[in-house]
């Protein structure tokens, strides 16, 4: 009988791999993470089936559905590698939320209220990171493409998960962008870096934002990065009604996805049923 165990070794050749595949570095920092936990909870121990069932139901106990799916994948991509596949394990069935959470709403107001908040703190760089962010869709890994060569041209070639494709930059961002760099002595390059001149890490963002929840007076659950894309994609549907176009300029392979980006509250969609007017 074949022993299938995880160890340190096998786990970095599978991460290699992935990385040979051209995943992004937040699936690569997601996978090792998720078969860390696999690691520990095991050990060397041969895995068997019942025995990663009984795992799989410990973290249903402890996580959301979502989460348990997202450890889930991990693993069984690890198993496919390795050719284990009688190890594979079902996803979790979830049902399909058709409202964004309000309480995670990050509203236009509260968006403006952040950017005036880090103007106020004197973090001009994080007030233009969140204007070019929510502006253009971009991603927070994709910043280090807005050069100051992409502002004077007024469109940036973004690279990444395979594709490519181009972000047009608003005028009166480019000029903020432009002020912004001739402050910096910025000369070329990325304009949005570390006073060593590496990109903005995520972490560094999300930190920054946070610090600025009591004096925008917008709650900590709405203030993350990724919720500025989101707000850009709400807002541009509104004005654009064409999901298959912000697919594309959101970056998606699957508009099953841009659908999550779009998702508009309870509260708003009761709002139209109320205009609706067909109760007599």
């Amino acid at each position: 009988m074949v022993e299938k165990k995880i160890t340190r070794y096998v786990m970095e050749q599978y991460l290699q791999y992935l990385k040979e595949q051209e995943k992004s570095k937040s699936t690569l920092e997601k996978y090792r993470r998720e078969l860390n936990g696999l690691l520990q909870y095991f050990g060397e121990r041969n895995l068997e089936k019942t025995a990663l069932l009984q795992w799989k139901a410990q973290l249903e106990q402890m996580y959301r559905p979502s989460s348990v799916n997202g450890a889930l994948v991990a693993v069984n991509g690890f198993f496919s590698y390795m050719g284990w596949f009688d190890l594979r394990m079902k996803l979790l069935k979830m049902q399909k939320n058709i409202f964004l959470q309000e309480e995670k709403e990050l509203t236009k107001t509260e968006y403006r209220r952040l950017v005036q908040a880090a103007g106020q703190k004197g973090n001009r760089r994080l007030s233009l990171v969140m204007e070019t962010i929510c502006a253009t869709g971009i991603r927070v890994s994709e910043l280090q493409y807005i050069t100051l060569a992409a502002v004077e041209q007024g469109r940036a070639e973004v690279q990444g998960k395979g594709k490519r494709r181009i972000i047009l930059l608003p005028a009166r961002l480019r000029q903020k962008l432009k002020q912004y760099a001739k402050s910096k002595k910025i000369q070329s390059g990325a304009i949005f870096r570390t006073k060593s001149g590496r990109p903005l890490h995520r972490s560094n963002i999300w930190s920054d934002m946070k610090k600025l929840c009591l004096e925008a007076g917008v709650p900590d659950k709405k203030v993350f990065p990724h919720n500025l894309r989101h707000l850009f994609a709400r807002t541009f549907y509104q004005l654009d009604k064409d999901i298959a176009k912000l697919a594309d300029l959101l970056g998606h392979a699957s508009i099953e996805t841009t659908r999550i980006y779009i998702m508009e509250s309870g509260k708003e969609h009761q709002k139209k049923l109320e205009q609706m007017g067909l109760v007599q």
